[in-house]
């Protein structure tokens, strides 16, 4: 794994775009009016998601008793956990060799390419499914002990359907490295979110079982989501081989494919151990109401997050195409950009979640209002880490992936060790900082590789431009003013203050900022250039 550490490793060589064919035209940044308008569509889609996702969780801290809900939420993070090393790391495997095959007019590959994923995904899904099945009462026991043989229905109907998960995921990532963000946005962020909450409210409502009809309602959509997902993705490769005559076959595939995404397949996995297993470690070790105050606090994070997800969707595959027509000046560019626009987004929710943990924990009920160190916390911490731009993407798309496993692997280890010495003393607070040790060494380290080896950073004029706009708008005053311990109303004022700064200043300071290329929304999805990889 270790030699995987160049975009060309596995014979697949860096080549120059035929001109006039599929390459990039235009020079540096003619792919940011793509993905400022694929970026504005995801953070709609990735918005409504987040807070379909975020009352969810208030549905079961309020539906169920914070014990239930425990037990409900250390059940679902090994759900995750099992879902993600069933993944295989193909989510970015898939958007790199299929956004590569494309702008490399290399289409005979494309078919070969998905399925050398796709059957290891459902092979591996099954078999996890299979044993978590047999191992749910061990498996129960030892995280959930104080949650009874409920526990073991749960794990089992959950577990269940590990295979769907995988796939779903699959198809979708396998879809935008078609330049495609309309599955995305309406299979997973849309549809499979939406009807996980109107399922699991209506559990809430009659009352049902927290061990048998809640995770039903939540784990039953994945099902319609990947026969919708495999069906979309389906379509695409038909029409991206109705002019191939000879594809290559699967087998001539498998071995770059697997060099590259190996190594990734161990990293999401840890990344995913990294969010999740602190959840399951709480429930073990403090029972399962310390582990449902303490992920009740961390999904203020997710909404923090959307604005990352919404933009590395839209600028994974536009990276990847830089990277194999080796356009480092378009790559920092897009690297720049987006950091700018993720800080511009990000900075103010966590600020904001900052100043008002105490009152949004509130939302969940009572019982929850110990998670408000946990909130402030992760929420400054996760500044440093928006601040670096999505360097892990960046380093993947760069073929640096082996340098992501050792990074993913260091992180991980770091985090489990310190949350079995911090748990059983500080509880939720010493889960929160061993998140916050694993996400500084995940972030901070590939920063340092990145300009090492290839001279790219995020902190272009736009980012420090965000960076200085937040701090003087919200952090500061919002600081200020919780240091005096104002009450909720003066914060409220003083943040919508902040907003109508913020604002202003964004707009004073747009072209820095990059957010003409929000023009692009105006404009037809066949004028964003010859790129077909920057268009959706």
């Amino acid at each position: 794994m270790a030699a995987v550490t160049r975009a060309d490793a596995g014979g697949t060589p860096t080549l120059t775009a035929p001109a006039g064919g599929t390459g990039a035209a235009g020079g540096p940044g003619a792919g940011l009016g793509g993905a400022a308008r694929q970026g504005f569509a995801n953070l709609v889609g990735v918005g409504l998601a987040a807070v379909a996702g975020f009352g969810l969780n208030i549905v079961i801290a309020r539906g169920w008793s914070v014990r239930e809900a425990g037990m409900f939420f250390a059940a679902t993070s090994a759900f995750m956990i099992a879902a993600s090393a069933a993944r295989l790391g193909t989510d970015v495997g898939t958007v790199y060799f299929v956004s590569r095959h494309r702008t490399l007019d290399q289409r005979d590959r494309i078919r070969g390419t998905i399925l050398a994923g796709l059957l290891p995904v459902l092979a591996v899904g099954a078999l996890l499914g299979a044993v978590g099945w047999l191992a749910a009462p061990a498996l129960a026991e030892v995280t959930m002990p104080e949650a009874g043989p409920g526990a073991v229905t749960a794990l089992r109907i959950l577990l269940a359907f590990v295979p769907l998960a995988a796939l779903n995921d699959y198809a979708l990532a396998a879809c935008r490295g078609f330049g495609q963000m309309r599955p995305l946005l309406t299979v997973e962020r849309l549809g499979r979110t939406l009807v996980q909450f109107l399922a699991v409210a209506v559990a809430a409502w009659l009352g049902l079982s927290a061990t048998v009809a809640l995770p039903l309602a939540w784990v039953v959509p994945y099902l319609l989501a990947a026969v919708v997902a495999l069906a979309w993705l389906g379509r695409l490769v038909r029409r991206a081989g109705r002019q191939v005559t000879r594809p290559v076959p699967t087998g001539e595939l498998v071995g770059p494919f697997w060099r590259f995404t190996g190594p990734r397949a161990v990293s999401s996995l840890a990344a995913i151990v990294v969010q999740r297993l602190d959840i399951v470690l709480l429930s073990a070790l403090r029972g399962p109401a310390d582990a449902a105050i303490y992920t009740a606090a961390t999904r203020f994070l997710a909404l923090g997050q959307l604005s990352s997800v919404a933009l590395s969707s839209s600028v994974q595959h536009r990276l990847a195409a830089a990277f194999a027509r080796d356009d480092r000046a378009e790559a920092r560019q897009l690297y720049q950009a987006a950091t700018g626009w993720l800080v511009l987004l990000s900075w103010p929710a966590y600020l904001l979640f900052a100043a008002f943990a105490t009152p949004m924990l509130a939302l969940f009920g009572s019982g929850y209002g110990d998670g408000h160190r946990v909130v402030l916390l992760l929420a400054l911490t996760m500044l440093v880490a928006t601040g670096c731009g999505m360097v892990d993407m960046v380093l993947n798309m760069a073929g640096r992936t082996a340098w992501t496993f050792y990074n993913a692997m260091a992180g991980t280890v770091l985090n489990v060790v310190a949350n079995l010495l911090l748990i059983p003393r500080y509880g939720i607070l010493g889960a929160a900082l061993a998140w916050t040790v694993s996400i500084l060494v995940t972030n901070l380290v590939p920063l340092g590789q990145l300009w090492w080896s290839m001279r790219l950073h995020p902190f272009g004029a736009g980012t420090r431009a965000a960076m200085a706009l937040a701090v003087a708008a919200f952090g500061v005053p919002l600081g200020v003013a919780s240091l005096l311990d104002a009450p909720t109303p003066v914060l409220a004022l003083v943040a919508a203050v902040g907003v109508a700064a913020y604002l202003a200043g964004a707009w004073r300071w747009r072209t820095t900022l990059h957010l003409d290329a929000l023009r692009a929304l105006r404009r037809g999805r066949n004028r964003t250039g010859a790129n077909p990889a920057a268009q959706s």
